[in-house]
């Protein structure tokens, strides 16, 4: 059976048996026998690591130690409101941290932890679910995930990615002038419209 630590556009943490390009992390969220409990994180930094960093090895939900999330590709990892590490992806923080603050420029940054602060606001709403904002279709930038249906579709070369765990399937047009529900945090968005070209599957 597959652990539950599988993370969906919605940020929604999940068990199917995909693991994806990334994993990552938001603390410990899981009890002594690999299970999760009702929180969905211990800390604001939500981050969005390589699958292999210096030969590192971990055992999977190990007692007392962050809960390791996995996710389809960087844009599932953005749509959730997790951002680079800034230790195995270094060039890929860097390059974020700079768009996020070309895109966000009312939004004082001193340190990472400024912009941790800013996505913990833009993620989580009311009840503990995912806040989400309603904007013009064709103002959005790739990489940007919105919901439609109840399913989620990444904004991609003017189409639209239906998701899965395992990739991408059905692709769409992007046309019209429509409002839609956005699931990508606010600030992440603007640092996409900013120049940040996140990772994303294959099947993309």
């Amino acid at each position: 059976m597959p652990y539950q630590n599988r993370v969906t556009p919605f940020g929604e943490i999940v068990a199917y048996p995909e693991r994806g390009l990334f994993t990552g992390n938001r603390g410990i969220l899981h009890n002594d026998q690999k299970q999760l409990t009702n929180r969905r994180w211990t800390s604001n930094l939500w981050i969005t690591c390589l699958l292999e960093f210096k030969g590192r090895k971990r055992r999977m939900m190990s007692p007392g130690t962050y809960t390791e999330l996995f996710f389809l590709d960087e844009a599932t990892a953005l749509s959730a409101g997790h951002r680079p590490c800034g230790e195995c992806r270094r060039a890929d923080f860097n390059r974020f941290k700079a768009c996020w603050q070309t895109g966000n420029p009312d939004i004082p940054v001193r340190t990472v932890k400024d912009i941790d602060r800013q996505l913990h606001q833009e993620r989580l709403g009311p009840k503990r679910k995912k806040r989400t904002f309603q904007a013009p279709l064709d103002g959005l930038p790739d990489g940007t995930f919105i919901s439609r249906d109840g399913q989620a579709y990444l904004i991609w070369n003017d189409r639209l990615l239906l998701w899965s765990p395992a990739g991408y399937q059905e692709h769409l047009p992007r046309t019209g002038t429509e409002i839609v529900t956005v699931l990508t945090p606010l600030s992440n968005v603007n640092a996409l419209a900013a120049g940040y070209v996140p990772h994303v599957h294959s099947t993309a």
